[in-house]
């Protein structure tokens, strides 16, 4: 039994494999931080062709 706690205490796998979901976390967030901002500039610009097009419209 004490053979198998040591094994696990010394067992650095997990670390790694959080770290590695910290990274992609932190990418995604990136990724949709500036997708959201796309999203708004966007529409915006789609809203003024919009209402140009009705004003030029009889």
């Amino acid at each position: 039994m004490m053979t198998l706690i040591r094994c696990f205490l010394r067992d650095d796998r997990g670390a790694t494999a959080i770290e590695y979901g910290l990274i992609a976390l932190g990418i995604s967030t990136a990724i949709i931080g500036a997708l959201a901002t796309v999203v708004v500039a966007v529409e915006t610009m789609y809203t003024e062709v919009s209402e140009k097009v009705g004003e030029a419209l009889p």
